[in-house]
């Protein structure tokens, strides 16, 4: 591998700016397609092969009215009054939503009977002119200030209804930013130049660019969730800084041993690029592997992820060569003023006594950091996941306003409403059976009420609404699903919010299993061919297991238990999403395989120059340590600035993968790395003889031992 990205790398270097052009070709072509036949964006839950999903294929077919979209607008009289009396302000209301884009009817409360019995509150029903996956999220934020900004003398007005709160906004990009501010001051302080700090910035947008315009190209051909670019926009920032500040800081550590430009960029593109191109590769396997959920919403996300971490993987290789080889010297331009220190060996820094200071005495600290990560880990045992409900989002939002009044005039149930599909063509309820079916469901614990039953053009297939005493987030209000699917024939299908969930979460527990599976082990095997070993990959997945364990016990405590929620912009505690568990372990599994790829490498390589455990895990910690935990620092900054998005699911995700980074690159990579490598000694480095025969070499470390050992702790302050 490192041969290949030397080839790579000499290519784009021989030829700058050819291959600049080409990076603005396709960007240029990429947004040119994705404007023309970019699809829009969706949420896709359906389980394939459940009964929330045979039930939308049924509605879908039968019902051509409920393929598309609606919201309510919800209606309050403010001073307490009863709605009708103020009939005429209803109705301008509903003239005025009549007419914007995208209504196709507004349905009247007063005759429809949707108005609450103490008369205050009432909703009335719109029906969209597309469906809601057509329209797409930026009309649903236009539709939603329209009607939250509508003003009726007396009449208080908010959109609400599952499609708004799904396809609501995450707010301004500001949060992006400051990520960025913190990870260009980070890299001010590792580089010393403003040009090479800004450098890996500068990278690392072109390469959400380009998955950006990926990602709207793959909406033409599948559907992709709502929240695809958000998740994968968030790992490509990360990554794409950190690729490039890898590959960028060996390129100045063979620079300062007074290598040529030309033969240093060969040299970290043959060891740092390589281990760009191997770490990359494994996040892409990773979040591609989403794919064995079988979800459509979990598949999207993984390929737009993998997508994003491909262009970043490939600005790393094709593009920063190229801007190094045009910058030449100007890589120092911009310096800070720093004071010159002389270049020291190994042994004087303190990464390099740390490592042997640990490697003296493995067990406790081994011991110590074990147990930290249990404790931390532990609240993760507590987990009860649930799907985001309008009632989770911040109280500002007209859906989350929508859902309280709803609440408050009908009844929480009548925000997880339980539709049930009656196929009459199939052996089960007949047609004249349909009157004891609605008893019978009537019936059943948890079910307020039931409403009148709705037949299609053809006769052939009826639907059934009842409203659950409970919210949609309830577990109540799945074990009422549970008890309703119990009792009604085998042609009635349950679907709604919550039965949709259930599925969901039942489809996830039956793949996750193959999926973790999956995900671990390919992991192991791509170690394992790189490193020649069984301990390497064996111990790797073991302590990313760890971190991600101590990321979920966070979670846990933060959104599930409450503590400090307050200081992230919540009301208290929140409900953990199930899909962000599932979506944070194939990211963070790849992310921490990324530095345990750049760490091990380097003792490898110093294991190949030295021959000794203990002076190569040194080596390895005074190469690597001040450039990891700068890229961990950035990657932490970017996901932080996620934790102000007012989404919840969002605050989640940025909170777990900044956690899981922060653990990896401190108690692993500087304790059990260098504390296990010690116990094992040789052993890290076995692999049976028949099994080394049989595994292709791939190589990821330097392959030119004679360059000296420099410290990347001077690179800060090297003569420009």
């Amino acid at each position: 591998m490192d041969r290949f990205t030397r080839g790579i790398a000499r290519t784009s270097a021989r030829h700058p700016w050819r291959t600049l052009g080409s990076w603005v070709l396709v960007l240029v072509g990429l947004f040119a397609l994705a404007g023309a036949a970019g699809g829009t964006f969706a949420d896709d839950f359906a389980s394939p092969g459940s009964q929330s999903a045979r039930a939308m294929e049924l509605l879908d077919q039968h019902f051509p009215e409920a393929a598309k979209g609606s919201v309510l607008v919800v209606l309050q009289s403010e001073d307490g009054s009863p709605l009708v009396t103020r009939r005429t302000q209803v109705e301008s209301v509903r003239e005025r939503v009549d007419e914007l884009h995208h209504v196709e009817t507004v349905s009247d409360p007063f005759a429809a009977g949707t108005v609450s019995p103490e008369g205050t509150i009432a909703y009335a029903v719109v029906t969209l002119d597309v469906p809601e996956r057509e329209m797409g999220k930026p009309a649903f934020a236009v539709l939603s200030d329209a009607v939250s900004g509508m003003h009726a003398d007396g009449v208080r007005v908010e959109l609400g209804g599952d499609e708004v709160f799904l396809n609501s906004g995450g707010g301004d990009s500001g949060h992006v930013g400051i990520g960025l501010l913190v990870a260009l001051l980070v890299l001010l302080v590792v580089f010393g130049t403003l040009v090479s700090a800004v450098l890996p910035i500068g990278l690392s947008l072109v390469a959400v660019g380009g998955g950006v315009g990926a990602i709207s190209l793959l909406a033409s051909a599948m559907t992709v969730s709502v929240s695809a670019i958000s998740v994968a926009g968030l790992v490509g920032l990360g990554v794409g800084v950190d690729y490039a500040l890898f590959i960028v800081a060996r390129y100045r550590e063979h620079r300062s041993a007074g290598e040529t430009n030309e033969h240093a960029l060969a040299e970290a593109m043959g060891s740092s690029g390589a281990a760009v191109v191997f770490a990359g590769g494994t996040v892409v396997v990773a979040t591609a592997a989403l794919a064995i959920t079988r979800l459509g919403v979990l598949t999207s996300i993984g390929i737009a992820t993998a997508l994003m971490v491909l262009a970043a993987v490939a600005a790393a290789v094709t593009l920063l060569p190229a801007l190094l080889t045009l910058l030449g010297d100007r890589i120092d331009k911009g310096r800070l003023g720093l004071r010159h220190r002389t270049v020291k060996g190994a042994h004087e820094t303190v990464w390099w006594r740390f490592g042997h200071r640990v490697s003296a005495r493995p067990w406790p600290y081994l011991l110590g950091a074990v147990t930290t990560l249990l404790a931390i880990a532990a609240p993760a045992l507590w987990m009860q996941t649930a799907f985001p409900a309008a009632g989770d989002a911040p109280v500002e939002t007209t859906h989350r306003q929508a859902y309280d009044l709803l609440t408050e005039g009908f009844g929480t149930g009548i925000n997880a409403p339980l539709t049930l599909v009656v196929d009459l063509s199939a052996s089960g309820a007949s047609r004249a059976d349909l009157t004891d079916l609605t008893r019978t469901i009537a019936a059943v614990p948890g079910i307020a009420s039931v409403r009148q039953t709705v037949f299609s053009a053809d006769g052939g297939t009826a639907v059934v609404t009842a409203l659950p005493t409970s919210g949609p987030a309830d577990l109540d209000t799945s074990a009422t699903i549970e008890r309703v699917r119990e009792v009604v024939p085998d042609n009635v299908y349950v679907t709604g919010v919550t039965a949709i969930t259930d599925d969901l979460n039942a489809q996830l527990s039956r793949t996750l299993p193959w999926f973790i599976g999956a995900v671990v082990g390919v992991s192991f095997l791509l170690l394992m061919l790189v490193f020649r070993s069984i301990a390497v990959p064996a111990k790797a997945a073991v302590m990313n297991v760890l971190s991600i364990g101590g990321a979920y016990g966070v979670l846990v405590a933060v959104f599930q238990w409450g503590w400090g929620a307050e200081l992230l912009g919540l009301d208290g505690p929140t409900p953990i999403t199930s899909m962000i568990v599932v979506i944070m372990f194939p990211i963070l599994f790849g992310l921490s395989m990324d530095y345990e790829v750049f760490l091990l490498s380097r003792i490898r390589e110093e294991h190949a120059r030295v021959g000794d455990n203990a002076e190569s895990v040194a080596r390895g910690l005074a190469g690597t340590g001040r450039v990891v935990t700068s890229a961990a620092l950035i990657m932490v900054a970017v996901f932080l600035s996620f934790v102000a998005s007012p989404i919840p699911s969002l605050k989640m995700l940025g909170l777990g993968l900044a956690v899981a980074v922060a653990i990896d690159a401190t108690l692993v990579r500087m304790l059990l790395v260098p504390a296990t490598m010690a116990l094992l000694g040789k052993a890290n480095w076995w692999l049976p003889s028949w099994l080394d025969r049989v595994l292709p070499r791939v190589q990821v470390e330097g392959s030119s031992p004679s360059v000296p050992v420099v410290p990347v702790a001077v690179l800060a302050t090297q003569e420009s």
